[in-house]
């Protein structure tokens, strides 16, 4: 066996290795803290006025604010636009990703094709957008930590890299397809050697590895949120 057959030996393995490690620490770290979240005492009832007064209407709020964010439209228009966009893109991009996971591809993704097409572009320019106004503002730039510029910087690089395997550096699907159903079958199988597609793929690991312990997961959180998940008919039973 060839020097160079062994060094890419030796890395296959140690990419199968961290692939199956960002898994468990993307599933274990959801699993750990959306757990502490619920086994967090409720506080007393904290319902943002105006709220609604039954259970139902608290689930047609977080799912408003889920989907659409009404009160960053309300506080900041321009702000608003630039993180729909952003998660709209990011949801496209997420499905039309299926086909690679999945057999049958669910058609979905299949439907998503259509727009998959500027859905990498506007992923990348919102997430450039996003990063300007932290930077630009001097509000923004006060709140702004570390993990914020990280969480951007490791988003853009994915949507960059992405964008080039999509349009430019061409990577043969049928590899990629093998090498990740054998990663899910327990059945790995050597990467594609694709320098630039090994890139996008080690970025997305380190996604997933740090995730959970991100702002990112504002995502999940969302849910357990007492100010926006409680009806405010809660608070008039705890005032009786």
């Amino acid at each position: 066996m060839s020097t160079t057959t062994a060094l890419w030996a030796l890395f296959s393995a140690a990419l199968v290795g961290l692939s199956y490690f960002a898994i468990l620490a993307l599933v274990i770290g959801l699993a750990w803290r959306l757990l502490g979240y619920l086994r967090t005492p409720m506080p007393l009832p904290t319902a943002v006025t105006p709220a609604p007064t039954s259970d139902a209407g608290a689930a047609v709020r977080v799912a408003g604010d889920v989907l659409i964010f009404p009160a960053l439209f309300r506080a900041d228009k321009a702000l608003w636009v630039g993180a729909w966009l952003f998660h709209a893109a990011l949801f496209v991009i997420l499905t039309r990703h299926l086909r690679y996971f999945t057999y049958p591809v669910p058609g979905i993704s299949v439907a998503m094709s259509s727009v998959a097409l500027w859905a990498g572009y506007l992923f990348g320019l919102a997430a450039l957008y996003l990063m300007w106004r932290r930077l630009a503002l001097p509000r923004t730039l006060y709140l702004s930590g570390l993990p914020d510029y990280l969480a951007l910087i490791l988003l853009g690089l994915i949507a960059g890299t992405g964008i080039l395997l999509r349009y430019w550096a061409h990577v043969y699907l049928v590899d990629v397809k093998a090498f990740t159903l054998g990663l899910l079958t327990l059945r790995p199988v050597s990467p594609p050697q694709h320098p630039l597609f090994l890139l996008h793929f080690v970025l997305a690991l380190a996604l997933m590895i740090y995730f959970p312990f991100s702002k990112l997961l504002h995502a999940g959180g969302v849910f357990f949120s007492p100010t926006r998940n409680q009806p405010y008919e809660i608070q008039k039973r705890a005032k009786r």
